[in-house]
């Protein structure tokens, strides 16, 4: 508009007349640019400016030679770069000030600039997501349609937003673009207290399951599964930071939070009224949110075998081969991922797991972090260099792996396994066979960083190790996740674990009460016999048993048991539900039929055992 307002004055000081019929010709849009006017008009056009934020702000393998997600934990106690980072060396840590820095609005901006655009003609005329009916929708194309692309924009903007909360705490709200105004700009630069920016995100969320579809449509497009997972994840992670930092510098209103000092936060006042609802809204959230998830998905989850296939003979095993397959299509718990393609779109990440993983390696801390394969810790079997004869020890990485987590067994990569089991003209990068770690080598992507390497995201075909076009698919999110977020955020806000697992819901039928007593003791109860047949709020049937207690700062042969009386259970022939052996945890729960441990899980302190009571019925 400058540039014709400038050529108009000049065409009239020159000329000294008015024109007329060129004023429709100077009005036009340059034919070589599309005005927000023009271009915001169908369907497609949302979807292409969603899809253009994709590969920028969704977690996947990226496009350059690094090993993809598996190196996001660099720099942390539980995985290290060959260089160690300055944040470790005194005086050295000091604040990016590059272009390309966390501090940067590039992508909210540009989320920003297609919602104003879109919701006006949406029908949202405040473009501020409170009007999502659509029913003043001007845009062509499918209602439904559109109503997911807009609901997409609202989910990476929430995903934009979270990075930015996790590494900042306080941050702006803006979700309007902003004029070149330095007044302005310094007004919406205000930094807005975390939980306020977790609220934030959180309606975001809100307003992206409203409008995306459901998990039908194919999961490499943001579905509301995903968008009710990450909801899961924000709440956890607000609920959790305000309850450990509580009283600090770290939260609003803490003790020499930075905050007060500002004017516009001198008085500020936690929405739900102190700190402790807060912190009980957000684990509330995160306790609904998982549950819907861990509800629907609880028996679609991938199958791990606890093998590591090593000849084609060999049956797969389905979670390994979930890491590292092409088509995440039919995976039912994967809720949204990347497709890549050869020589097209494509990573290098296969090749880095075959080798050294590209200059970044686990530490040990992080494998002593994985349990025996009996849910007792490492530390429980003699020390670490020669273990007990249960726990081998870590004199060589065979050791390490012996009788140990299934994840740790299949990922931890050993001298001597086949990395490659079908052969391929090419694939010429591959390290077809395990090699002893190469420490002290200086090729960085071939170098074990700490002797400690994944094959995580390695395929046992060939084809896929072509150097950097790699085409294995990428995880975004897994319903998996929800399930951990329940237990967690359970235990946070009530100190206890209280699950319920309803098994068929019929008079003869148990259901179980896992509930974490405090952060050592673990308690296993079973009702049965439900007086409303489904075991509604917990509703108490005819026998209410205590099964087992576990303490794990005992060793195995110390545990207690306690068992039904034999009253209760009206002289049955399966009373004796729980035997006591003294070998193992494994073998202390023996509940019958087809009963087993399905897994393990660490909150905090606490050993907590998962299990499956599978139906079964008194004879």
């Amino acid at each position: 508009m400058k540039t014709k307002h400038i050529f108009l004055s000049v065409l009239i000081a020159s000329a000294g007349f008015a024109f007329t019929a060129c004023d429709d010709y100077l009005d036009e849009v340059p034919e070589a640019s599309i005005s927000p006017e023009v271009y915001f008009t169908e369907a497609t056009h949302i979807q292409a400016s969603a899809d253009n934020l994709y590969s920028d702000i969704l977690p996947s393998h990226g496009t350059g030679n690094t090993y993809g997600i598996y190196k996001d934990d660099a720099t942390t106690d539980n995985q290290i770069e060959v260089t160690a980072p300055n944040r470790f060396t005194s005086t050295l840590w000091k604040v990016d000030n590059a272009e390309n820095s966390n501090w940067n609005f590039d992508k909210i901006y540009k989320i920003n600039f297609v919602l104003s655009n879109v919701l006006p003609k949406f029908g949202d005329n405040n473009a501020n997501g409170n009007d999502l009916s659509g029913n003043a929708n001007t845009i062509n194309g499918d209602l439904n349609s559109i109503k997911h692309y807009i609901g997409e924009l609202f989910f990476l903007r929430a995903c934009e937003y979270f990075k930015r909360y996790q590494l900042f705490g306080d941050f702006p709200i803006i979700i309007y673009p902003l004029p070149d105004d330095k007044e302005a700009l310094s007004e919406a630069s205000k930094r807005s207290p975390r939980n306020e920016v977790a609220r934030f995100i959180l309606s975001d969320l809100d307003k992206a399951i409203t409008l995306l579809k459901a998990k039908n449509m194919p999961t490499t497009r943001i579905n509301a599964d995903a968008a009710i997972l990450l909801k899961s994840r924000v709440a956890l992670f607000e609920g959790t930071w305000l309850k450990y930092f509580k009283n600090t510098a770290f939260v609003p209103n803490g003790n020499g939070w930075p905050g007060k000092a500002k004017d516009y936060n001198s008085t500020y006042q936690y929405p739900s009224g102190n700190i402790d609802s807060e912190i009980d809204y957000f684990l509330e959230i995160a306790m609904t949110a998982s549950k819907d998830i861990a509800e629907r998905y609880k028996n679609k989850l991938t199958e791990n075998t606890g093998t590591l296939q090593q000849s084609t003979s060999e049956a797969a095993n389905p979670y390994f081969d979930m890491f590292a397959q092409e088509d995440l299509s039919s995976v039912d718990e994967v809720l949204l991922w990347r497709r890549y393609a050869y020589n097209l779109v494509h990573h290098n990440v296969n090749v880095y797991a075959s080798w050294g993983n590209n200059g970044v390696g686990v530490t040990r801390s992080f494998v002593n972090n994985f349990l025996m394969a009996d849910g007792t810790p490492v530390y429980t079997h003699g020390d670490y260099m020669n273990g007990d004869g249960y726990y081998m020890g870590d004199k060589t990485i065979h050791d390490v792996r012996q009788n140990r987590d299934s994840r740790l067994v299949i990922f931890l990569k050993d001298p001597g396994q086949h990395n490659i089991l079908i052969k391929d003209v090419v694939g010429e990068t591959a390290n077809v066979e395990e090699t002893y770690p190469l420490i002290t080598i200086t090729d960085g992507a071939r170098r074990y960083v700490t002797g400690y390497a994944l094959r995580k995201g390695g395929a046992f075909h060939q084809k896929y190790y072509s150097n950097s076009k790699g085409y294995t698919a990428s995880i975004a999110y897994r319903a998996t996740e929800a399930l951990l977020n329940y237990m967690e955020a359970s235990y946070e806000k009530n100190g206890t674990l209280k699950t319920i697992e309803n098994i068929g819901g019929s008079k003869a039928d148990y259901a179980s009460e896992i509930m974490v007593l405090n952060d050592y003791q673990i308690s296993l109860l079973v009702y049965s016999e439900s007086n409303d047949g489904d075991f509604k709020n917990l509703n108490r049937g005819k026998f209410d048993g205590m099964l087992m207690t576990y303490d794990y700062r005992q060793k195995a042969d110390n545990s207690t048991t306690d068992k039904p009386n034999q009253d209760n259970v009206n002289n049955q022939n399966n009373s004796n539900v729980i035997e006591t052996t003294n070998s193992s945890i494994k073998n202390t729960i023996n509940t019958g039929d087809d009963s087993k441990i399905i897994g393990y899980s660490l909150l905090g302190g606490t050993m907590l055992i998962i299990l499956l009571l599978t139906r079964k019925k008194y004879n």
